[in-house]
């Protein structure tokens, strides 16, 4: 999976309105190593919006 180069990376603020979550889930998760796939680019989370589809869409673990 790839992101198209006009697509660009989302923010921790564009993840949590896709997802429908606070943006402080996002950080807790990031921390613990759970959620979507992240990347920290200086001080910022990024996510790929690709990856971030794909994690919300996957099914949960029984």
């Amino acid at each position: 999976m790839t992101t198209t180069p006009t697509e660009g990376l989302w923010s921790v603020d564009d993840v949590s309105a896709y997802l429908g979550i606070p943006v402080k889930t996002l950080y807790q998760w990031k921390w613990r190593g759970e959620g979507p796939p992240v990347r920290k680019i200086g001080r910022h989370l990024r996510y790929a919006p690709d990856q971030v589809r794909a994690w919300a869409t996957q099914p949960e673990a029984a």
